[in-house]
């Protein structure tokens, strides 16, 4: 299977987040759905010098088809996709202000972020955080599928994100939402004004 837009696209948006420290190192996959499998970034990679050739096709069991071995997080995107037949890309990231929060001892598991602005309440909404599993442990897998039939955003204990789209572009907007408001949040501290339930129930519906 060639796929090459598909192939393309995904390597830009890695490029993208690379060259904006939304990850570092060889941290991060991505992921796109193509009819009943699976292109997604290769292990072992920095999502900043990966090229189209190396990405990986998987088929939605996890079965290795064509090119480097996947990520070893591919598990979770395929947990995605399952839960969500309406989603076409995911995006995990190790985003500094992401992983921050993901670390704190206090939080609301069922709800990590409050929605302090109308994008972070259209585009993310509630926000559960995952325990912790070390990285790759498959164990992780079927608890992210559960989570992400009700949410299309989960944050991951002492890890960081992984979001679902129904676009490769979707999935990068509230990835980088949740980010942004991550970091505003550790701004702001206890001086924060979230939105209130009602003021979020008017975003419903909207982009």
């Amino acid at each position: 299977m060639n796929h090459t837009r598909t192939r393309d696209a995904l390597v830009a948006a890695a490029r993208s987040l690379f060259t904006r420290s939304l990850t570092h190192g060889s941290t991060g996959n991505l992921s796109v759905r193509v009819q009943d499998c699976v292109l997604i970034t290769p292990t072992g990679c920095s999502l900043g010098s990966v090229s189209p050739d190396e990405l990986s096709l998987i088929t939605l069991d996890g079965a290795h088809l064509e090119g480097r071995p996947p990520s070893k997080e591919a598990f979770l995107h395929i947990a995605m996709l399952k839960a969500r037949p309406d989603v076409r890309a995911v995006v995990h990231t190790h985003s500094s202000h992401s992983v921050a929060i993901s670390c704190l001892a206090s939080v609301d598991v069922d709800n990590v972020l409050p929605p302090l602005t109308a994008y972070y309440a259209m585009r993310v909404g509630r926000l559960p955080l995952l325990p912790y599993h070390a990285p790759g442990d498959p164990k992780l897998g079927s608890i992210a599928e559960a989570a992400a039939r009700d949410h299309h955003a989960l944050l991951l204990r002492n890890h960081g994100p992984i979001v679902a789209g129904t676009s490769l572009s979707a999935a990068m907007d509230a990835l980088e939402e949740l980010e942004e408001t991550a970091r505003l949040y550790l701004l702001l501290g206890d001086r924060a004004r979230p939105l209130t339930d009602a003021q979020v129930r008017t975003l419903r519906g909207r982009d």
